[in-house]
């Protein structure tokens, strides 16, 4: 298990007291800049929701400038000055690529930046065949514990949240059961559709019209708490898999050593679209909850993701492809 603290993760609050406090007071004086995901990506969609909104409440343009690989993503934003006018919005691929490709520890790896805020969450929908004699994630158990790899689940990209969720849900639950891998997510769910996969943890919003309509049956939904894009269904974590928890996130995070000052303003300006009703309403509609915390909070669901997705990792012997 890693052994760092919260505030390891984050440039710790005493650090700011070291930068000139003439470095915040003119902030911002020119525009800024969200290096975002691929034109059309949910993290470009964010993005441009967060963006008009910050400018107006910072009175300079905020330019989302879209790269369509992580790492490419990762070394502008990790080697961009630290003064604020850089920023990140990113999945938890920031850390847990590091994991999947071992080259960087995630320690190594989010010491690079500062966490502003995890502004959404997506959850998975832990779903099956309605052919499958199970209506409950403990019938579930029960049936893969007695055919031991007998059961196959469906997943896409190797580290997407649809891999990861149902992998740890493996090795959490202590069960063996068969992944069998598609070139996206799209033919994985029409095979589960079709009866030639037997489970998957698609994302709720792909799930939701199959669901309503019987031609698959959703058993859980994999965030900490109930949520509200699965209404009905309980969590993986209370239906037999104590602290489970696998989610798609978004945050928005800078350059290491930004001024505490500055985090602190972007924090409260995001937060404030962030907790906006049209805001909430506007992600809910594609599948994503807001969050809008503090950057503490962020930073220690990174620490909490980094020590349960580690070990799974590692004991599932999963490689970034």
């Amino acid at each position: 298990m890693p052994n760092f603290s919260i505030r390891a993760i984050i440039i710790p609050a005493a650090m700011a007291l070291l930068v000139p406090a003439a470095m915040g007071q003119d902030y911002p004086s020119k525009p800024l800049r969200i290096i975002a995901s691929e034109v059309g990506g949910g993290g470009d969609f964010v993005a441009r929701l967060i963006a008009p909104q910050l400018a107006s409440a910072l009175g300079q343009p905020v330019i989302v400038e879209n790269r369509p690989s992580a790492i490419i993503r990762v070394g502008v934003v990790s080697k961009a000055p630290a003064d604020g006018y850089t920023l990140l919005l990113n999945s938890g691929s920031v850390w847990i690529g590091q994991l999947l490709l071992r080259e960087k520890t995630a320690e190594e790896v989010v010491r690079e930046y500062a966490p502003i805020t995890l502004a959404t969450i997506a959850p998975n929908v832990l779903t099956v065949h309605p052919s499958l004699p199970v209506k409950s994630v403990k019938e579930l158990l029960d049936l893969a514990r007695s055919r031991p790899g007998a059961l196959n689940y469906a997943s896409s990209a190797t580290g997407g949240t649809s891999h990861l969720a149902a992998a740890l849900f493996a090795n959490m639950a202590g069960i063996n059961i068969t992944r069998i891998n598609y070139k996206g997510s799209g033919q994985a769910l029409n095979d589960l559709i079709g009866g030639h996969v037997q489970m998957m943890f698609p994302s709720t919003s792909g799930a939701e019209p199959y669901l309503k309509s019987g031609r698959l049956r959703g058993l859980a939904v994999t965030s900490a708490k109930p949520s509200v894009l699965a209404p009905g269904l309980p969590t993986v974590a209370a239906s037999g898999v104590p602290g489970y928890e696998s989610v798609g996130v978004y945050g928005m995070l800078a350059p290491a050593r930004t001024p505490g000052a500055i985090i602190d303003r972007l924090n409260r300006e995001i937060v404030r679209f962030l907790n906006m009703p049209d805001t909430r309403e506007r992600l809910l509609a594609t599948g994503v909850e807001t969050v809008g915390g503090t950057p503490d909070e962020f930073s220690a669901m990174i620490q909490s993701d980094i020590v349960r997705l580690a070990k799974m990792i590692k004991d599932a012997g999963i490689r970034g492809e």
